[in-house]
């Protein structure tokens, strides 16, 4: 018992420790991982080679693969050159502006890393924004929001989907068929909230439209010829995405492989490519991945399952509507990748007790990705926009976002909830 609490309760610490953001959430990890391994072999229950096999490689593996593809685009200057062609495209109407941005931004979100989206495409909207005479805030909120949104219709969208998608043995083609449809729909009721809790901000008049149809959108790529080979490369590894099942091959395996590819073939400058990995999230899930496989050691999570079993006596359908908002909450004030990473053995655990966990890893993605968005820090992707709108005129607040995340949040859980009922002999199989 004391080993349960004691685990159970460097879990907790850790995860108090990122939502107070009191230290930086990699450091946290690691030294949250340590704390529970040398327990571990204290009490008996845990050893370096548990610890090692705790660590999930394939979803570690698929996200260096496509970090490696996104850190050779990144210099390309494709990103700017998208978000300056879509500024002119809207032709400086601001809700056009706001739909279009957030558009080409949830895109890229449902093939890249959202975070690295956003850092890119931020600085640009806030260029166009300062051209049109426009406050920036509704624009950077609206991509960090629907990019937060998209991300949940991919394997490859979001890092609890890539989580998720290991634990659970999903495909790419799982996420298009089970979570695409979910996501289209509370995309576009996002897209009408936003338009809603933003109507003062845009029905401001835009200045110097004539400045932003002058940009040229070819001057922002620095490396065309880079940047053609890493799409080739990138549009190759989708299309074997879609192969997954049939080549029986991992994602892991197919982003390393398009990664190693994609080097051999625009050959870039290896020692400022590793400077462009994101190796701090990398070490942040590896070390909750030892976090979480001490607690299951310990049997703290057994304990967890067999409360759920007891507690439970409603359908499992009404039972993953409560985990999407259950999830969704937890998100909001926490990372939502421990969150995850936590979730998974306690629903693996609740199928030995004759429960149909299929439809629950999808309650589980949909909580995880939608709650990210109550919550100025519930995302990553939140936290950079709201750094980069502190250089502008208004700045990003933890109350101005809080008092229209929430409702987005609200929004997005409750189509994801209505959804799950109406298609869960789907979400079953």
């Amino acid at each position: 018992m004391w080993s349960q609490i004691a685990s159970a309760a460097i879990f907790i610490i850790c995860l108090w420790l990122i939502f107070s953001e009191r230290l930086n959430r990699t450091i946290v990890g690691i030294t949250g991982a340590m704390a529970v391994l040398i327990l571990g072999k204290l009490q008996g229950f845990y050893t370096e080679s548990q610890a090692i096999q705790a660590v999930d490689f394939n979803t570690l593996g698929l996200l260096f693969g496509m970090m490696v593809l996104i850190a050779l685009l990144e210099p390309t200057g494709f990103f700017q050159y998208l978000a300056v062609w879509t500024g002119k495209l809207s032709r400086g109407k601001p809700v056009r502006l706001l739909v279009l941005m957030g558009a080409i931004t949830t895109v890229l979100s449902m093939f890249l890393d959202n975070v690295t989206t956003v850092v890119l495409i931020a600085p640009i909207t806030i260029l166009i924004c300062e051209i049109l005479g426009i406050q920036p805030a509704p624009y950077l909120m609206a991509e960090a929001i629907l990019s937060n949104t998209g991300g949940v219709s991919t394997l490859v969208g979001d890092p609890p989907n890539v989580i998720i998608a290991s634990a659970a043995g999903f495909t790419f083609n799982d996420f298009l068929i089970h979570a695409l449809p979910v996501v289209l729909v509370a995309w576009i009721m996002v897209v009408f909230t936003l338009r809603y809790l933003f109507r003062r901000e845009l029905s401001a008049q835009p200045k110097n439209i004539e400045a932003l149809l002058l940009l040229n959108p070819v001057e922002s790529l620095e490396d065309w010829r880079a940047a053609r080979r890493v799409l080739v490369v990138l549009g190759g590894a989708i299309l074997l995405f879609f192969l997954q099942g049939v080549l029986d091959v991992s994602p892991a395996f197919i982003a390393l492989c398009a990664a190693t590819v994609a080097l051999l073939w625009v050959q870039p400058d290896i020692r400022e490519l590793l400077k462009r990995i994101e190796w701090s999230i990398l070490l942040f899930f590896g070390a909750l991945f030892v976090m979480v496989g001490a607690l299951e050691a310990s049997g703290a999570l057994n304990i967890v399952v067999s409360t759920l079993t007891q507690i439970i006596h409603i359908p499992p359908m009404w039972f993953g509507v409560i985990l999407i908002w259950i999830v969704s909450i937890l998100s909001a004030v926490v990372d939502n990748i421990p969150i995850t990473v936590a979730m998974i053995p306690v629903i693996q655990g609740l199928e030995t007790h004759g429960i149909n966990i299929t439809p629950l890893w999808w309650a589980l993605a949909f909580g995880a990705g939608f709650g990210g968005n109550g919550t100025l820090i519930g995302s990553t992707a939140n936290i950079i926009v709201a750094t980069l709108s502190e250089k502008t005129r208004t700045p990003i607040t933890a109350q101005f976002w809080n008092q229209r995340g929430l409702p987005v949040m609200i929004v997005s859980c409750s189509v994801a909830s209505i959804m799950f009922v109406m298609i869960y002999p789907l979400l079953s199989q």
